[in-house]
């Protein structure tokens, strides 16, 4: 990692490549990393040996100019190979504290590009969060709402603790977005993980609303009419458990969202994330 990176903070990894997009998922991450004192990170990958000298002498370029202009360090890590291989291997190493990574897309079509079976399969397969941005974030000092939907699989778990250190650190209101359904079985589930997240962020002394969606069969669809209503600075969902061939490639339903084009970010959290590591933020 190059410049002088606080090695105590852990860190949030932007994906470089010097584009627009990258810039804005940069920003996002400057925002996030003065509230939660990460340090922020531009993760870049090359392919071929020839490219290391000119890689590394645009980002040390690249680091000064976004370090003068935010007033924050920039760090970097410069890798060979895949983007989706190297970062994930990155990301996995406790050592390095990454926090999350932050992607930034070029709206739907360049998501439709970039989100195939592979990079899908990468953020499923992570170790940390995925934020995947597609516009710079909000003047405003803080991300003050963030869409938590719920439904009735196990996983909305794993997920609450990003919504406690999101609450947390970022002071946001969580709005919890119900699932609706007419099936008792169902609806018990639902209202057992609505119960659960309410209990905990309770005792976090977090403010929390609670909507049910209407019942159109498409929950992904309401959840993001739901957050362009509020103007939702972030959704916040878990990735599917067990991610066949055919959902990363056609259909998954994560997707959708991830690639709303409204501009939303989205936060993906790996279902098989350690769930463990939820007591940290509970009782703080």
């Amino acid at each position: 990692m190059s410049n002088k990176m606080n090695q105590e903070k852990k860190t949030i990894l932007v994906t470089w490549d010097f584009s627009n997009a990258a810039e804005n998922a940069l920003k996002h991450a400057v925002k996030i990393g003065r509230i939660v004192e990460n340090n922020v990170v531009l993760f870049h990958v090359y392919t071929e040996e020839a490219q290391k000298a000119g890689a590394e002498k645009k980002l040390e370029e690249a680091c000064r100019k976004y370090t003068a202009a935010f007033d924050l360090e920039v760090g970097y890590v410069l890798r060979q190979g895949s983007i989706f291989d190297e970062i994930s291997a990155y990301a996995s190493v406790e050592e390095n504290k990454v926090n999350f990574v932050i992607l930034g897309t070029h709206g739907i079509k360049g998501a439709q590009k970039l989100f195939g079976s592979k990079a899908l399969r990468v953020i499923n397969g992570s170790t940390v969060p995925f934020l995947v941005v597609r516009k710079a974030p909000p003047e405003k000092d803080r991300y003050t709402d963030i869409v938590f939907p719920i439904d009735f699989k196990s996983e909305n778990k794993e997920k609450l603790q990003w919504a406690i250190f999101l609450g947390k650190y970022l002071n946001s209101r969580i709005h919890l977005f119900k699932y609706p359904s007419q099936d008792k079985s169902m609806m018990k589930k639902v209202n057992v993980n609505l119960n659960f997240a309410i209990r905990f962020l309770i005792q976090n002394n977090i403010e929390y609303e609670i909507h049910t969606a209407p019942n159109t069969r498409n929950f992904m669809k309401d959840t993001l009419a739901f957050s362009k209503s509020i103007e939702a600075d972030l959704i916040l969902i878990t990735t599917t458990k067990h991610m066949t061939l055919v959902d990363l490639i056609f259909s998954a339903k994560e997707q959708y969202l991830i690639a709303n084009d409204e501009g939303i970010p989205v936060m993906c959290v790996n279902p098989r994330a350690s769930f463990a590591k939820v007591s940290q933020f509970m009782y703080g």
